[in-house]
């Protein structure tokens, strides 16, 4: 078995290590090691995360993945996180978060008796999955308020939009301009791969004459 621990913020302002140590500590209360880092910033709602996909191909039958709190897995809507999950269970890979205490028992290497194996896995399934559901329902409400906001600055001329990051689209430009490619920028740049696009685009716009 190894532990494969994933780490994800949502934007490249926010600290994907943050819980590093939670989990590092976690696996050591349960006589394990963590064998793998997976960090990125990118959305729980976005289905190319370059680091989960990672973590997925490198996975072997009987793997851990760790999580802080399945949230950080998925603010998926319903057939993106099915089409997720089935990846994950194709792989063989079991779901521990820090926040579910019914996935806790995957960390052992026993689970007792068939039927009790199968039943504490029914369990962590429900529980999984209801998580899940729970986190896109948080997502879209803060959405939608973040929506209404907007529209409310707006109608009244305050809003401004939101101000770029000049230091990491000076990093992007930099780590393309190195020759890396858009994957490999993102991943050292901590940001999305849309955002690396979207930087290479503008530079590309201005060098235009």
């Amino acid at each position: 078995m190894f532990v494969r621990a994933y780490l994800r913020a949502s934007t490249a302002e926010q600290d994907a290590n943050r819980a590093r140590d939670a989990l590092q500590q976690f696996a050591a209360d349960h006589s394990r090691a963590i064998a793998a880092h997976y960090i990125e910033n990118a959305s729980g709602a976005r289905t190319d995360r370059a680091e989960l996909l990672r973590l997925i191909a490198d996975a072997y039958k009987g793997d851990v993945l760790l999580l802080e709190s399945i949230d950080r897995l998925s603010r998926l809507p319903v057939a993106d996180w099915q089409a997720l999950k089935a990846a994950i269970d194709s792989k063989g890979l079991r779901i521990v978060a820090l926040d579910l205490p019914t996935s806790h028992q995957s960390m052992r290497d026993t689970a007792g008796d068939e039927f009790t194996g199968r039943m504490q896995a029914a369990i962590n399934g429900m529980m999984i999955e209801m998580m899940a559901a729970i986190a896109r329902k948080d997502y879209e409400q803060r959405r939608e308020r973040q929506a209404q906001g907007i529209h409310r600055a707006k109608a009244s001329g305050a809003y401004k939009g939101r101000p770029a990051d000049k230091n990491l689209h000076q990093r992007i430009g930099e780590l393309l301009g190195a020759g890396l490619g858009i994957r490999a920028t993102a991943r050292h740049a901590g940001c999305s791969t849309t955002t690396v696009l979207k930087v290479r685009d503008q530079i590309t716009d201005s060098n235009v004459v």
